[in-house]
């Protein structure tokens, strides 16, 4: 049953982003040549929304399903880390044509070259977790 709570809520959020058109390839270039505000409020009110959230779940204690207080660990401070990281994140959006999360919508919309990227993204990601160890953090 948790299951299903969790795949319609995906659903929804994959309907919510083709119908924002947050997972064209036209807006995100739009975005990345400074042409457009669309993807700039959407992100924006993202990241409004994640700060106003986080601030009311400290406000009132707000529990998890399991009933324990949703804690957030402190970031660590460094700059370096966040601007290489970003780049490199932006770089693969740019390239992709979508950042991580949309990449399965855009599948299940029937643009089936996103199979590639979604295999190099788990790719990365394996090779993160196997370089990990060596690298600064």
């Amino acid at each position: 049953m948790k299951v299903l709570k969790f795949f319609l809520v995906g659903i929804f959020f994959g309907i919510v982003l083709v119908k924002s058109e947050a997972v064209s390839w036209y807006r995100i270039y739009e975005m990345f040549k400074f042409q457009s505000f669309h993807m700039y409020g959407i992100i924006g009110s993202a990241v409004f929304l994640g700060v106003l959230f986080v601030w009311l779940f400290k406000v009132f204690g707000v529990k998890n399903i399991e009933g324990n207080r949703i804690h957030l660990m402190p970031k660590d401070n460094g700059f370096i880390r966040y601007i290489v990281g970003g780049t490199i994140f932006g770089l693969g959006w740019a390239l992709a044509g979508a950042c991580p999360g949309p990449l399965y919508v855009l599948l299940g919309t029937g643009v089936i070259s996103m199979l590639i990227v979604i295999a190099a993204a788990v790719f990365g990601t394996f090779v993160y977790g196997v370089l990990k160890s060596k690298l600064p953090h």
